[in-house]
C-alpha cells in the first residue's frame, strides 16, 4: 500500500460504489422496458369508426332543364282619352281588379250631347227632303206618261231624289259620330284585369285620339299569365334530337308541362304548359325565347316578377339516386366512397345528373347493390375499415311531382323541333 494517497483510495471507492450500481441500473431498465411494452401491448388499435351506409334508390325519373324567367300579362292595354274634354270624375279604386266594362273615367259630356242634338236635326231635314224628292219623282213619272212633263224633267226629279238620299246618308253618319263621342265620355275597361293609378285627377283638360290621346292609366290582365324565357342552343340541340328520335315530344305540337318555383320558394309551386316558341334564335345570345302559359287564380304573380322554369328535358327512365351530400370533389371529378364487403372504403368517380326530389341522380358509377357512405364521410379513408351502419330505407317507388310525364309522341319523318 505504500505510495497510495488519499486521493487514490476516494477514486477506488467511487469505482466500487458505481460498479455495485451498475447491475441494479440494468435490472431496473429492464423492469421499465416490460413496463412500456405491457403499456404498448394494452393500447391497442382503436375501432374502425362508424358511418351510416344506404343503397341507392331506384325508381323512375323525368329530367328537367332549368331556366330564368319573366312574367308578362297575356293582355295589357294603356287606357286613353278618345275624345278631348275636362275630366268630371275619377270612378275606380287606385290598383282595384276592374271588368271589361266597368266605368273609369267620365268627361264632361255636353259639348257632345249638343253636337247629337245638331246632327239630329240636320238628319231630320235631310229625310224630309228626300221624302220631297220621292213625291215629285212619282209625279214627274205619272206626267210623263200623258206628255205633260218631259224625260229630261224625270231624270233631273229622279237625279235630286238620289242626292237626297246621299244626304240622308250623310247625316245619319254625322249623327252616329256625335253620338260616339258622346259614349267615349264614358271612358270603361276594355279587359278584366288590375288597373294601375289614375294619372289625371278631376277638372284637368284631357285631349283626344285627334291630338295626342292623354293617358289616363293602364290595365293588365292576371289569370293566366305568361312567363317568357330563354333556351340556350345547347339545349335546344339536345331537345331536337330527343324529337327526332321519338323520345321527347316537340313544345312546338305539344303543350309540355312546366314547373314554376318563384323568388325566395325552394320548390315549384306552379304548373302550366308551354304555349309558343319562336321561329329563330337570337344571333346576339343564340337563344330561344320560349312562353309557358301559368294559372293565376289567386293573383298572386303580378307581371315583371322573375321565376325557375323547369321544362322536361327527357322521356321516363328508371336512374339510381343518392343524397347530395354523399357526393364528394376531387379537383374536376366527383366522387363517392362505398363500403366494400370487407369494411374498407372505395372511392368511386361518379357521373352526376339533375336533383329530384331532393336526390342526385347517378347516371354513372355505382350499382343498385353498392353500400354508399351518406353519413361520417369525414371519418372514412380511402382503404381504411369501418363500422357501417345501414340508413333507414327510403321508399323504392316514389311517386313523380304533377307534370313528370310528358305526352307520347309519334317518331318524326324529318325535321327537328325542341
Amino acid at each position: 500500500m505504500t505510495g497510495v494517497g488519499p486521493h487514490s483510495l476516494r477514486r477506488h471507492a467511487s469505482l466500487g460504489l458505481w460498479r455495485g450500481l451498475a447491475p441494479l441500473g440494468l435490472l431496473a431498465a429492464l423492469t421499465l422496458g416490460g413496463c412500456d411494452n405491457k403499456s404498448a401491448q394494452s393500447q391497442a388499435a382503436p375501432p374502425a369508426p362508424p358511418v351510416t351506409v344506404a343503397q341507392p334508390v331506384k325508381r323512375t325519373v323525368t329530367d328537367w332543364d332549368e331556366f330564368t324567367g319573366r312574367f308578362e300579362a297575356i293582355e295589357e292595354v294603356q287606357v286613353r282619352a278618345r275624345v278631348g274634354g275636362f275630366v268630371n270624375s275619377v270612378e275606380f279604386k287606385d290598383g282595384a281588379i276592374v271588368h271589361a266594362g266597368d266605368l273609369l273615367y267620365i268627361i264632361d259630356p255636353r259639348p257632345f250631347e249638343a253636337v247629337v242634338l245638331q246632327a239630329e236635326g240636320q238628319l231630320a231635314d235631310a229625310r224630309a227632303k228626300g221624302e220631297l224628292a220621292k213625291r215629285d219623282l212619282e209625279r214627274g213619272l205619272n206626267l210623263v206618261q200623258t206628255s205633260a212633263v218631259s224625260e229630261q224633267v224625270v231624270d233631273q226629279r229622279r237625279q235630286a231624289l238620289q242626292a237626297a238620299r246621299a244626304a240622308e246618308t250623310q247625316a245619319e253618319g254625322t249623327l252616329k259620330a256625335a253620338q260616339l263621342n258622346v259614349e267615349f265620355t264614358h271612358v270603361l275597361a276594355p279587359i278584366t284585369g288590375r288597373v294601375s293609378r289614375h294619372l289625371v285627377t278631376p277638372g284637368n283638360l284631357v285631349q283626344g285620339s285627334e291630338g295626342g290621346a292623354t293617358l289616363l292609366t293602364s290595365i293588365v290582365s292576371l289569370d293566366p299569365i305568361y312567363i317568357y324565357f330563354d333556351v340556350d342552343e345547347a339545349t335546344y340541340q339536345r331537345n331536337s334530337k330527343l324529337w327526332f328520335e321519338g323520345r321527347r315530344p316537340s313544345s312546338r305540337d305539344t303543350a309540355n308541362p312546366v314547373q314554376v318555383t318563384l323568388t325566395g320558394e325552394t320548390k315549384p309551386s306552379h304548373e302550366g304548359k308551354m304555349d309558343f316558341l319562336d321561329n329563330r334564335l337570337d344571333v346576339s345570345t343564340a337563344t330561344l325565347r320560349s312562353r309557358a302559359v301559368i294559372p293565376n287564380k289567386d293573383l298572386s304573380i303580378l307581371p315583371g316578377q322573375f321565376g325557375r322554369v323547369r321544362l322536361i328535358g327527357s322521356s321516363p327512365y328508371e336512374a339510381l339516386l343518392i343524397p347530395d351530400t354523399a357526393i364528394a370533389t376531387d379537383q374536376s371529378r366527383k366522387i363517392v366512397f362505398v363500403v366494400k364487403d370487407d369494411n374498407t372504403v372505395e372511392a368511386r368517380t361518379v357521373e352526376l345528373g339533375p336533383l329530384d326530389e331532393g336526390l342526385r341522380v347517378i347516371r354513372e358509377g355505382l350499382k343498385p347493390e353498392d353500400h354508399v357512405i351518406v353519413d361520417g364521410l369525414q371519418r372514412a379513408r380511402v382503404g381504411a375499415k369501418v363500422t357501417p351502419k345501414m340508413a333507414q330505407a327510403a321508399p323504392a317507388d316514389t311517386k313523380a311531382p304533377a307534370g313528370d310525364k310528358p305526352a307520347a309522341a309519334d317518331k318524326p319523318a324529318a325535321g327537328a323541333k325542341p
